[in-house]
């Protein structure tokens, strides 16, 4: 009995572990339906594994690859039969020497194995030497998608912190106008003060109030937008967490960096379409080359003109052939190709040339705003620690009776005011900075 106790005891505990495991695993997932309390890295790591745009990016790697094995499969020897059973109803006749005769029986089957094999091929040699370039521009391709959705999903991530910081000012503010407003009452009930400063704090309460609700539609419209952008269900709730002082020490940059063209993706997608181009004109140059290939075939022929003994008689046949072509007049075709890719060649060495401009001009662009970002930030903080203490100085004296409740309420607005200012300012250098990080490559994942 004791033993079977123990057994039963083992068991439960072993199924609590499995389930407390799965918990935790499931709380740290990233793949996991919910995110709880993620960071703004896991909100990426998700986004690269379930954003659609990544996916369909995977996905054509997948295709290319399919179909270099596809083009190259005509490198191998080609292998095939075939199969056929004819009964004639009325076997053919001919006229020789002015006499009808008859050839033919009244039943055929034939079995035909052929055997092909490519000697030289320039659509299978074109096929073999940009394979590499295939797959790095496929790979490519995909790193160009996973920079553009790193940076959207940060700078939306960032723009719902700022709504959330609102919210979060929002609720400090009627906390603190709701204690205003009892002092208000208190003060009027007792006589000292008259009935406009409890009025004045509640108009300033409703409005507050009004504001909150105002932020908390426009954080549900933009956490729909970040959901969309990290391919995540919009049914689900997604909570999100963060450090305010960390995000502080994260908004520092190094801006004596100069942009490096060579670490952005699309400068190597653009060199790897230039390579693809030169193959395609060493392609076209290879038109007026034959075209060698080995051709062979074994054939069982069953003759008979009675259908029970059609297989009792074979008469086969083989041979092998050496097949050469090539072109020998094409009106100008294989000139205008050539044409032609130069044309596409010199068109994507004016894309790079445009491209080096334009990250240029990102940069500069990106690092104006951060340095405009950064300076607004720490007038905004500095102003945000002055408000503090203003308002805690003036409510201090409302309620020794020296100020008016109309100066508590001025100074209740500017602390709010700062607050707000404060946090949007915060998160707009932390957006600037990913887009100085975009401009100078410096976002990979």
């Amino acid at each position: 009995m004791m033993l079977s106790i123990r057994s039963s005891y083992r068991i439960y505990l072993l199924h609590a572990c499995m389930l407390l495991s799965f918990f935790c695993a499931a709380q740290s997932d990233p793949d996991s339906s919910s995110l709880h309390n993620a960071s703004l890295d896991q909100v990426i790591q998700y986004a690269l594994k379930h954003q659609p745009v990544l996916k369909q990016s995977v996905i054509d790697e997948q295709i290319v690859e399919t179909t270099l094995r596809n083009k190259l499969s005509a490198w191998y020897p080609q292998l095939n039969f075939n199969y056929s059973l004819q009964h004639n109803f009325q076997v053919p006749t001919n006229i020789i020497g002015g006499n009808p005769i008859r050839l033919g029986v009244n039943n055929t089957s034939n079995a035909q194995f052929t055997l092909s094999q490519h000697i030289f091929n320039r659509d299978v040699l074109l096929a073999n030497r940009s394979k590499e370039d295939v797959r790095t521009q496929a790979r490519q391709n995909t790193g160009i998608n996973k920079v553009e959705v790193v940076t959207g999903v940060s700078k939306a991530f960032y723009d719902v912190l700022a709504t959330l910081q609102q919210i979060k000012v929002a609720d400090e503010n009627i906390i603190r106008i709701q204690n205003s407003l009892k002092v208000a009452t208190n003060q009027y009930k007792a006589g000292i003060a008259d009935k406009t400063d409890y009025k004045r704090a509640t108009i300033l309460l409703n409005n507050t109030k009004a504001t909150r609700a105002a932020n908390q539609s426009v954080l549900d419209a933009k956490m729909s937008y970040l959901k969309n952008l990290m391919g995540y269900p919009d049914s689900t709730a997604l909570n999100i967490s963060y450090d305010s002082l960390l995000l502080e020490r994260e908004i520092i940059l190094d801006t004596i960096q100069q942009p490096d063209i060579t670490k952005r993706p699309e400068f190597g997608f653009l060199q790897t379409q230039q390579k693809l181009l030169n193959a395609s004109l060493q392609y076209e140059k290879w038109a007026f080359l034959p075209q060698v290939n080995l051709n062979g075939a074994y054939n069982l022929n069953y003759q008979n003109n009675q259908f029970g003994k059609l297989y009792s008689n074979n008469f086969p046949n083989s041979f092998a052939a050496l097949t050469l072509s090539f072109p020998i007049v094409q009106g100008g075709k294989r000139k205008a190709n050539i044409d032609q890719v130069n044309w596409q060649i010199k068109r994507n060495a004016l894309d790079i040339l445009q491209f080096k401009q334009t990250v240029n001009t990102q940069y500069a662009q990106a690092l104006a705003a951060y340095k405009s970002s950064y300076s607004n930030y720490l007038a905004l903080k500095e102003n945000l620690d002055l408000a503090r203490e203003v308002y805690t100085i003036i409510d201090l004296q409302y309620k020794a009776g020296v100020k008016t409740y109309l100066e508590v309420i001025t100074a209740e607005t500017d602390l709010r005011t700062s607050q707000i200012n404060y946090y949007n300012a915060l998160y707009l250098v932390l957006a600037s900075k990913v887009d100085v990080k975009r401009a100078l490559g410096q976002i990979n994942y």
